[in-house]
């Protein structure tokens, strides 16, 4: 099983999008500073996650998110759009 995730950063508000196969040792690594692209924000929390059957799928709804910008994609899940 394959995710997509956002995270948001406590400490600066900004958001990251990512896809992984196993998010809790990925969130683990962007707390730890392990990560050059969310160093700055440590810590972060998992805001929203949809699950994929293959790696390919997780990807694609990656790249849909960051295209829309992750703020904007779950203000659009909030008011009932999903796209």
């Amino acid at each position: 099983m394959f995710v997509c995730y956002i995270l948001r950063s406590r400490s600066s508000g900004k958001y990251y999008t990512g896809s992984t196969q196993n998010l809790e040792n990925r969130l683990r690594e962007h707390n730890r500073g392990e990560c050059q692209s969310t160093r700055a924000g440590v810590p972060w929390d998992v805001v929203w996650v949809e699950q994929f059957e293959d790696r390919s799928s997780a990807v694609a709804k990656e790249r849909q998110v960051k295209v829309r910008g992750a703020r904007r994609f779950l203000e659009g899940l909030h008011m009932g759009h999903s796209d």
